[in-house]
């Protein structure tokens, strides 16, 4: 009887529900942008109306539910609407090109497609290149827009549906795809990482064990929902389930989020490390009361020993920085005792979680027994064993799940070293990944673009450090034609339907060769070494 009634109903959706009944009048979520806020009776009656409506427009189990939004009330409604109809939620990076998301939507085929109307031009330019079309197009309007022809305005579909809890002619499981979220992979084609349900009720309790968090708190996530830390880092996910308060952040404002804090109370705020001297800076210029918060927890990068004493000192003590990846949610955290000491590493793997650094092999693949040395020296790769938050598979992928799932554990292509305390200090990225304002950029898929440019004969792309953005996109060009300029290679990039905007080189630089090794492989460590020297010595060009 245990196992049955445990697979059946440790849900979610029924943890989110036992809020509903117990908190109806508690506040779950606010939108200072509208000044508007729901209870969990409100809110779940909001997510009911869109949950009948797709229900009633021929949605099935299992059937997916994309959407392109910028954190907003919706995008909560349809999460939790995914969850009461055992339908996958899959948001996807509002950032995209046309090209990028008629990718996805055609891997994913979804049922209903949902989009916000400040991307309207890249969707309807996405529906044209895909080869799958959505039975449901519905658009959440911001600014007056008029929809794409043949779809619906979001206030429209749900207008006339039931705000009852729907009924169902099929049973949910812990074990149901909840979420699919798309990370790129190290050739840029994204990857869509499916979380079960017991996958985000476990996430929630690692919040809930690690900030700690409770009903009591309210928490503000200042970065995209539709990654895994937006999402469960101190957002809806662990939020709604611990029957705490979500604050709607819609962009990442410093000023703004100190008001937030002061205006609302807030406990927790999340965003990536960069944020953190962004809102030093604007508390130096115009402090607030911050005494309600908890804590702020970052994720994303490491937090660097002389920035975080000033920003325990300006903001608050209660600093942390978690490390993890989309398939397995946060694997270590660094705790606000651990600091300043050991900022700069990535802390201790979590409770439920085994992180190990094992050698690098040129032939093979390291088994997890084969560690290195604990002398924070020798350079290893990153695994993480996850079994609560990870479903250990990626959709419609069964090439990358072998390659990068082992014996229980996930290969990250994080290059690191542990100390014998186990904390861990990440070193590179074996694929060369740049990390531009909390985003993840992979540098083969931006020159496949600039090498499909007739006057570009090869190109190499990395990153130089960058104090707003954590990195910005460097390319070096190998010409075809003497007559190409930086202008014209701007200009290509911008109209090209593969490549979003913030993965667009910023700085260019000629160059007669690029390093290879003897096998014709890019040595992008190489490059990145030269072109911070570039940068230094002025031979980048500004695009």
């Amino acid at each position: 009887m245990f196992k049955s009634e445990f697979e059946r109903e440790y849900t979610w959706l029924n943890g989110f529900m036992r809020n509903v009944y117990r908190f109806a009048d508690k506040e779950a979520m606010i939108s200072p942008e509208t000044k508007t806020a729901w209870t969990y009776s409100e809110l779940n009656s909001e997510a009911n109306r869109f949950s009948n409506a797709i229900l009633d427009a021929g949605i099935i189990k299992g059937g997916v539910v994309m959407f392109q939004l910028l954190n907003c009330p919706e995008f909560a409604f349809a999460y939790i609407a995914c969850h009461k109809t055992g339908t996958v939620s899959c948001p996807i990076n509002f950032r995209l090109s046309a090209g990028e998301i008629a990718i996805t939507i055609e891997d994913s085929r979804p049922t209903v497609f949902i989009y916000e109307s400040i991307n309207k031009d890249a969707v309807e330019q996405a529906l044209k290149l895909s080869k799958f079309t959505p039975k449901m197009i519905i658009m959440v309007d911001e600014e007056g827009a008029a929809p794409i022809p043949g779809t619906v305005k979001y206030s429209d579909f749900v207008k006339n549906a039931s705000a009852e809890n729907p009924n169902l002619n099929w049973n949910l499981s812990i074990y149901d795809e909840t979420t699919r979220l798309y990370t790129s992979g190290t050739t840029g084609r994204p990857k869509g990482v499916c979380i079960t349900s017991i996958n985000e009720v476990l996430s929630a309790h690692d919040v809930m064990i690690h900030f700690p968090f409770s009903s009591e708190d309210k928490s503000m996530n200042t970065t995209p929902w539709f990654h895994r830390g937006g999402l469960h880092s101190g957002g809806l996910t662990p939020t709604f389930y611990a029957g705490g308060c979500v604050t709607i952040m819609r962009k990442f404002d410093a000023a703004l989020t100190l008001k937030y804090v002061e205006d609302y109370k807030l406990s927790f705020i999340i965003g990536v490390p960069a944020v953190l001297e962004r809102l030093t800076e604007a508390q130096e210029r115009n402090g607030r009361d911050l005494s309600t918060l908890h804590g702020i927890v970052t994720m994303g990068s490491p937090l660097e020993r002389a920035a975080c004493m000033r920003y325990q000192r300006v903001l608050t003590p209660k600093i942390f920085n978690g490390y993890g990846t989309t398939e397995t949610f946060w694997n270590t955290f660094l705790r606000p005792n651990d600091l300043p000491e050991m900022a700069g590493t990535a802390g201790r793997a979590c409770t439920d979680d085994d992180v190990r650094v094992v050698k690098v092999f040129e032939d093979r693949r390291a088994e997890p027994h084969e560690i290195v040395a604990k002398d924070n020296c020798e350079v290893g790769e990153v695994i993480i064993r996850s079994h609560a938050k990870s479903a250990y598979f990626y959709y419609n992928n069964e090439g990358e799940t072998e390659r990068k799932f082992h014996n229980g554990y996930l290969y990250t292509n994080d290059l690191g070293t542990w100390d014998e305390n186990h904390f861990i200090t990440i070193a590179g990225r074996k694929d060369d990944m740049i990390i531009s304002q909390g985003e993840n950029i992979y540098p083969t898929q931006i020159e496949e673009v600039l090498n499909s440019h007739p006057k570009v004969a090869d190109s190499i792309v990395t990153a130089v450090p960058d104090k707003a953005h954590g990195e910005i996109v460097t390319a070096y060009i190998v010409k075809a034609d003497e007559s190409l300029t930086v202008d014209e290679l701007e200009e290509f990039c911008k109209n090209s339907p593969m490549i979003s905007n913030y993965k667009r080189p910023r700085y260019y630089r000629f160059t007669a060769t690029i390093p290879t090794n003897v096998t014709g492989k890019k040595l992008h460590y190489k490059i990145k070494e030269m072109a911070k020297n570039d940068l230094i010595n002025g031979l980048l060009i500004r695009a």
